[in-house]
Formats: C-alpha cells, sequence, structure tokens
C-alpha cells in the first residue's frame, strides 16, 4: 500500500503479508491515519466518515492518493483512490475508472473503533450505520440500495417541506423507494440472520448477542416488501406532510441486540459487557465471511487492545490468529501485543518535522 499526502503523512509505502499487524506509538502519531487509509479501499467514507476534502495533509493540501495491491479469492487487484483539487473522490480498479460501490466486490472489511464502544446506548442511526456495513460486507449490492433509497428519499422529502401534492410525482418516487428499501430491508435481516447463527455455539471470551430489527416505537419492524412499503409511504403522506419529512421506511429502522446468556439488552449491559457484545458481532462476521467467500475480510481494530483485559485481549489475538485474518490493530505500546505470539508485523509510528513515520519494529 502507498500513501501520498495523506493525513498526517507526505509519503509511505508498506508491503504487509498475511496475518496480524501490531501498530503501536504515542497518542497523535498517526496510527489510526494508517488504518483510515486502508478503510477507504472499500465503499463509503472510511472508518471516521470524514469528507474527502479532509483528508489531504496540511498545509499542502494538494489533494491525496492511496494505492494498493491486494490479494484475494479472484485473484491479485490494483486498487486505487485519490482526490485532488477540490474533485470528489475517484476510484480505479486494474487501471480502469470503477464506482466505489465496486471496491466491496473486490475487499471485504470490517472495522472497530473507539467511538462505536457507545453503540449500544446512543441513537439508531449509528447501529443502522454498523448494520448496513456488514449487510454490505456479505453482498456489495447492498450499497446500492442504500444510495437508490436515501436518493429518492430526499427527492419525497423536498416535495414534502415544499408543500407539492403531484400524486404522479409522489407515486414514482414511492415506487423507487419502495424497491431499493425492501431490498434494504431484506439485506439487513439476512445479515442478521447470518449473524446470529454464527454466534449459535456456547459462548467464549467474548458473549454471544441476538440481533433483531425494529422500529422508531420498538415494535419488531415489518418485513418490507415493495407492495407493503409502497402501501405504507402512499398512506403516510398526510402525515409526512405535516411533518415535512418521510415517518416511514427502513430509514427508521433499529438494531436490537441482547446478550443472549442473560436475556440482557446490550442498553443494559455493564461497559465491559458491551465492548464485549461488539466485538463478539465483528468477529462473528469475519467468521462467516471466511465461512461464505474462502478467505477472512480484512479488519480494522483502532484501540482495541487498550480496552480489553489481558485475558480477553488473548483471546481476541487467538480469534484472529485461528481467522488467518489480516488485522490492522492500533496501541500506544508494544506491551498491548505481547499475548500476539505469532508471526505478526509489528510497526511503531512517531512523528517528526510535522510527518508521521513508520519503522519496522
Amino acid at each position: 500500500m502507498r500513501l501520498s499526502h495523506f493525513r498526517s503523512y507526505r509519503h509511505l509505502s508498506l508491503d504487509v503479508p498475511e496475518g496480524p499487524v501490531a501498530i503501536f506509538g504515542l497518542n497523535g502519531a498517526g496510527k489510526t491515519n494508517i488504518l483510515e487509509a486502508v478503510s477507504l479501499l472499500s465503499p463509503g467514507r472510511g472508518l471516521r466518515r470524514a469528507a474527502p476534502a479532509d483528508l489531504p495533509r496540511q498545509p499542502e493540501a494538494i489533494g491525496w492518493k492511496i494505492a494498493a495491491s491486494v490479494r484475494t479469492p479472484t485473484g491479485r487487484h490494483e486498487v486505487e483512490t485519490e482526490a485532488r483539487g477540490g474533485a470528489s473522490r475517484s476510484v480505479r480498479i486494474d487501471e480502469k475508472p470503477a464506482p466505489q460501490v465496486a471496491l466491496g466486490r473486490v475487499l471485504r472489511m470490517l472495522w472497530l473503533t473507539p467511538a462505536m464502544d457507545r453503540i449500544w446506548i446512543e441513537g439508531a442511526e449509528g447501529r443502522r450505520r454498523f448494520l448496513d456495513r456488514m449487510a454490505l460486507s456479505f453482498r456489495p449490492e447492498h450499497a446500492d440500495a442504500a444510495i437508490a433509497y436515501e436518493k429518492a428519499m430526499r427527492e419525497r422529502n423536498r416535495l414534502l417541506r415544499e408543500g407539492i401534492r403531484d400524486e404522479a410525482w409522489f407515486d414514482a418516487l414511492e415506487a423507487r423507494m419502495a424497491e431499493a428499501g425492501a431490498a434494504l430491508s431484506q439485506g439487513r435481516r439476512a445479515a442478521i440472520e447470518r449473524l446470529n447463527a454464527e454466534q449459535a455455539g456456547p459462548d467464549g471470551a467474548f458473549p454471544a448477542a441476538e440481533l433483531g430489527l425494529s422500529g422508531p416505537d420498538g415494535e419488531p419492524e415489518p418485513s418490507w416488501a415493495p407492495e407493503s412499503l409502497a402501501g405504507a409511504l402512499s398512506a403516510s403522506r398526510a402525515r409526512d406532510m405535516a411533518a415535512g419529512r418521510t415517518l416511514v421506511g427502513p430509514h427508521r429502522s433499529d438494531m436490537t441486540a441482547v446478550y443472549r446468556a442473560r436475556g440482557l439488552p446490550a442498553r443494559q449491559c455493564s461497559t465491559g459487557e458491551q465492548k464485549a457484545l461488539l466485538l463478539s458481532v465483528v468477529l462473528a462476521n469475519a467468521r462467516a465471511l471466511a465461512r461464505d467467500f474462502g478467505a477472512p475480510p480484512i479488519l480494522l481494530l483502532d484501540e482495541v487492545a487498550a480496552h480489553l483485559d489481558k485475558t480477553r485481549r488473548a483471546a481476541l489475538f487467538a480469534e484472529v490468529v485461528a481467522l488467518g485474518a489480516q488485522a490492522w490493530m492500533t496501541g500506544t505500546g508494544p506491551e498491548l501485543f505481547e499475548a500476539l505470539t505469532t508471526s505478526a508485523l509489528r510497526l511503531e509510528v512517531s512523528e517528526r518535522d510535522g510527518a508521521s513515520l513508520v519503522a519496522v519494529a
């Protein structure tokens, strides 16, 4: 992987073998920037959800580029993504321009960041985004459904805010929303079923989380089909017009989670239990992908070691090694990775003259 003028890096070139990658250094040295660069080899805005204009190294601000040669079950691919001169992000795969969603067909990728530790107790939007990333990992076309649904809903919301009552216009937009929304709902349900099945065995170091889908009222969400969603949207027009926005549909879904062995909702669990449940879901997602596609996904685990006790830290490393995953993990010091006894690439990140530097430790 090669970085150019990305975040705190002027230039960086890494040759990364299979297996774990332990990255350590002081806070602010630039560890997470490496993981963010890797995350941009998948569809979307990366693990920090940053806009392309926020990513160039300052003060030069000449734009940024990430290039990687990746080996996958379908062969080796050359991937590039960049944004220069204020332009939007572009993607090339094997030297040909490609849409972002095509990245999901080349690489399967999962990540966990410190900001996600509060996922069970904060708003539904973060849980929907987390679920959609998991659904995308199984079915790259999930991104197409999400984009189509959001685009049609934005246009419908504009009509609602402006008080436009053109029934034909609403019918057309709602038909598009219904088709994409049903696919979105189906993808989420398929991901949840797969993850629940993957966690069906006895609990190990990480307790199983029973996942589900609910609506905004906390009741189980309907299994949307195009016809039922189109009917619900049509019936809700007057209410939506008063609110100035769409009040029914999969954009109002919430992902629920229950600590299976205790029957306790995740939001009521202790902080340590919530972290363990989150790790259980991510690891189940990785195992399921490894079974389904013949290779584990890339894992990006930012500051994960610092928030686990020694027993669970060792259990996490054992899971990563058993998966055979290329797992990029960050921490402030090498001692956090002492339990990682297998051969792993260890990188030390430091800062000098306003730029991040990386050395093999």
